[in-house]
C-alpha cells in the first residue's frame, strides 16, 4: 500500500472540535492582519491616500478631460453640419471645409471661456429694447452737434 492508498490523517484527530475552531480563528485572524498590512503597504507605495495634492491633480485631469470633450464635439458638430450641407446641396467638399474650419473656431472659443481666458460679453446680458435706445440716444447726440 502506497501513501496514496492510506487514508488521510487530520493532524488534528486527536483535538476537540472547540481547539480546532480555536485554531482556525487565530489563523483567520493573522491572515486578515497580513492582507491588511499588505493592503497598507500598496496603498502607500502608489500614494492612494486622500492628500490636497492628489485631490488638486484630480480636479486638474477633470477639468483637462472637459476642455477636450469640449473641443473634440466642436470640431466634430462643425464637421457633421459641413458634411450635411454637401449632401443636401451638393457643395462637397467645400460645405465640409468651411464648417469645419468654423467648428474649429467655435471649438477654441469654447475651451478659452472654459479655461478663463476669454470674458463673457456683456452684450449677451442686455436686452435688445435698452441696447435700441442707446443707439437712438447716440444718433440725436450726433445729430445736435452737426
Amino acid at each position: 500500500m502506497s501513501s496514496k492508498d492510506e487514508p488521510r490523517k487530520d493532524r488534528h484527530s486527536n483535538d476537540s472540535p472547540e481547539s480546532r475552531g480555536d485554531e482556525l480563528d487565530q489563523r483567520l485572524a493573522q491572515l486578515k492582519s497580513r492582507l491588511d498590512d499588505g493592503h497598507k503597504r500598496q496603498r502607500a507605495a502608489s500614494g492612494d491616500a486622500d492628500t490636497p495634492q492628489n485631490q488638486s491633480n484630480r480636479a486638474g485631469v477633470a477639468q483637462a478631460f472637459r476642455l477636450s470633450s469640449e473641443f473634440i464635439a466642436g470640431v466634430v458638430v462643425g464637421a457633421g453640419i459641413g458634411y450635411l450641407v454637401d449632401t443636401f446641396f451638393g457643395t462637397s467638399p467645400w460645405g465640409m471645409i468651411v464648417f469645419l474650419l468654423l467648428g474649429f473656431a467655435a471649438a477654441v472659443l469654447n475651451v478659452m471661456r472654459a479655461a478663463g481666458m476669454v470674458a463673457e460679453s456683456n452684450m449677451r446680458f442686455r436686452p435688445a429694447q435698452e441696447l435700441h435706445k442707446q443707439q437712438l440716444e447716440g444718433e440725436t447726440d450726433d445729430t445736435a452737434e452737426k
